[in-house]
Order: structure tokens, then sequence, then C-alpha cells
């Protein structure tokens, strides 16, 4: 069955940087779960994939305005360290979560002062050309509650 709009589809991939450094990989867990046609993969990800079967194998070099888009410049602003998700202490560095208008935020510490910090709002991987190594493992036609949720429900999907 062919992966087109609509479709639940799960696949395992390996991603990697331009330089070829494994950077995450599905390998050994739960493969990726996602509708198809709904936005909810890189852009170019999800063109890819779109005609894929199950059981295809096959690898794809994202630019980066293909995946997470390039680094913007004067991306940094100061906010108050309460405002910073998912640690008790910070350096610069890390990764953390900011609630913005739009919703969370995932941002990277410059710099750490006592009240407030420096991020960098970028994404992590912002800038970066991306290699995925991509083996689809499954294809089925979403149900109609996949479908008026806009997700996919399920293991490595979402789950209410």
């Amino acid at each position: 069955m062919a992966i087109t709009t609509n479709m639940v589809v799960q696949f395992h991939y390996t991603l990697k940087d331009g330089t070829g450094t494994q950077l995450e990989s599905s390998s050994g867990s739960e493969p990726m779960t996602y509708l198809h046609g709904r936005n909810s993969l890189l852009p170019g990800l999800e063109q890819a994939l779109d005609g894929k079967n199950t059981g295809d194998k096959f690898s794809i070099t994202l630019a980066p305005d293909q995946a997470f888009g390039e680094l913007q410049p004067d991306s940094e602003m100061r906010i108050p360290i309460s405002q910073l998700k998912g640690s008790k202490k910070w350096e610069p560095g890390m990764q953390a979560v900011i609630q913005t208008p739009q919703g969370h935020q995932q941002v990277t510490i410059v710099k750490v002062g006592h009240t407030m910090a420096t991020v960098d709002t970028n994404h992590p991987m912002a800038g970066k050309t991306l290699m995925f190594d991509i083996e689809v493992t499954d294809v089925r036609p979403a149900s109609a509650e996949e479908l008026s949720h806009g997700h996919a429900h399920g293991p490595g999907g979402h789950h209410h």
C-alpha cells in the first residue's frame, strides 16, 4: 500500500548530520508514526516518503531549508530563568523549553546570570544538513477518529 495523504505511516530512521555523525535513531524502540499529508514531519522528509510502500528502504539528505531552516541572526533574547523548563541548574549549551504565544519552543542557553538567561531561539538543528536512513515498516488508512483529530494514534503516535 503506497503512502498517500491521510495514510498512517510507521518508519524506523537513523538521523546523521552533514559529516555522517549519528544524532538519533529509532532502532531498538517503537517506529515513528505519523499521519501523512498533515505537515507533521519535516517538509523534505514527508515529500520523500510520499508514494513509498511498506518495506521500502531509502536515504535522503535534507538541506536546512527542507529541515529546520537556516540559522536566523539576532535570535538571542533575555528571559527570566524561572521561565526555563527542563532542568534545575542551567549552563551554556543546554537545551530548554519556554512557553511562547505560539506554544512551546526549544531554545539553547547562551549565558546564565542570577535571575536572567540569554537564549538562542534557533532550533538546535537549524542551519544543518541532515541525512536520514529510512525503513517504512507499515502503511495503513487512517481511522475516522485519527482523521478528525489530525494525527495518528497508537504506538509511536499520539496517545490520549
